[in-house]
């Protein structure tokens, strides 16, 4: 029976676990210093909206299309996971349609104006120019979801425990640590490594390459009717503004930033306050027309998305003798293509552990 363990508590890690505990006589273990319920920053998935909206380039766009499918079935048929269903719109401004199309936007995908992904929604339509606030040259709409991230992994726990997955609490100091951790006899086979930004602290993995992004956001009781996102500000290059409804009564999320390189755990007051005002500039009926003062405040946080320059890592390798598979630099999409991801995981698996191809 081999003996798996799984680095990390994480939308990454947990989905790697879950699937992973669906294979039949797989013993998992999930160490982490960090679990769903606890807030720090070092732990980015509490602070996540978290939605879908594809990030990628059509050529990587593989993780996302695999995991939409799933998380919309999870929306539909098991309501207790904490995801529903919500109408996005995706805005691209006038003064950043020439950067569009030369290619030069952080966001990959998501603002392009003939995007791949108008075949994975069924209802994906092009906004008319009526429909466009002003300032914008085009936009689109499409049926996507929000996740309650605090009913949602949660739930993934629940899921794994349910086949037999053992969480423990642990702090690492090298990944080769992990080989001693699981909870049955013996040492493990198979390592997963799920430390999202700790990837660049970890003995054994180092990876210089993963570097925090933070993002700032303020959480309102008030409702949107849509989720909306727009290609930039006016404030500054690393702020963004979107809108998202978390499902169950998780409250609103305003956002927000994408400062790469920053470590700061703390909101800024005036930072926090701009978010605010994009947000009921762009949509009025947020707060009721009243503006700032009428949105309805639960909390301000700061969350760091675990971006790694090239590129997700997911592969295989071996230190110290057993082999480790890699799961982390996700930045800021790990939720929408945590399923793809974990896929990827589970193949590198059977391949450590030389199991026939089905």
């Amino acid at each position: 029976m081999p003996n798996i363990v799984v680095v990390g508590a994480g939308v990454s890690g947990l989905t790697s676990a879950y699937l992973l505990s669906k294979q039949k006589g797989n013993v998992i273990t999930v160490v982490a210093k960090h679990m769903p319920g606890d807030y720090d920053i070092e732990y980015a998935s509490p602070w996540a909206g978290a939605n879908v909206l594809p990030m990628a380039t059509e050529k990587n766009s593989s993780w996302e299309r695999r995991t939409w499918p799933e998380l919309k079935r999870l929306a539909i048929e098991v309501p207790e996971a904490g995801i529903h269903l919500q109408k996005s719109r995706v805005y691209r401004r006038q003064k950043d349609i020439e950067k569009l199309r030369k290619g030069g936007y952080s966001f990959d995908g998501l603002f392009e104006e003939n995007p791949w992904y108008r075949s994975l929604f069924d209802d994906f339509r092009e906004l008319s120019k009526d429909e466009l606030p002003e300032g914008m040259a085009s936009g689109c709409e499409f049926g996507s979801l929000c996740i309650n991230v605090m009913l949602y992994t949660p739930w993934l726990v629940g899921q794994c425990m349910a086949n037999g997955v053992v969480f423990r609490r642990g702090q690492l100091k090298h990944i080769s640590q992990a080989a001693a951790l699981s909870h049955a006899s013996g040492k493990a086979d198979v390592i997963i490594n799920s430390t999202g930004l700790m990837a660049s602290q970890l003995g054994g993995v180092m990876d210089q390459n993963v570097v925090p992004v933070r993002g700032q956001v303020v959480v309102v009781r008030n409702e949107s009717p849509y989720m909306v996102t727009k290609s930039g500000t006016d404030d500054a290059d690393d702020e963004l503004c979107y809108i998202m409804t978390r499902a169950g009564g998780g409250g609103t999320v305003l956002g927000g930033t994408y400062q790469k390189g920053q470590w700061e755990s703390q909101p800024d007051p005036n930072l926090a306050m701009r978010i605010m005002r994009r947000a009921v500039e762009m949509v009025p009926e947020l707060a009721d027309g009243k503006g700032v003062k009428g949105l309805d405040i639960i909390r301000h946080g700061v969350g760091l998305r675990p971006y790694r320059n090239g590129g997700v890592r997911i592969e295989k390798e071996k230190i110290d003798g057993t082999w480790v598979v890699h799961n982390y630099g996700h930045a800021g999409w790990g939720y929408q293509g945590s399923y793809g991801c974990a896929q990827d995981v589970v193949k590198l698996v059977d391949e450590a552990l030389n199991r026939p191809k089905l």
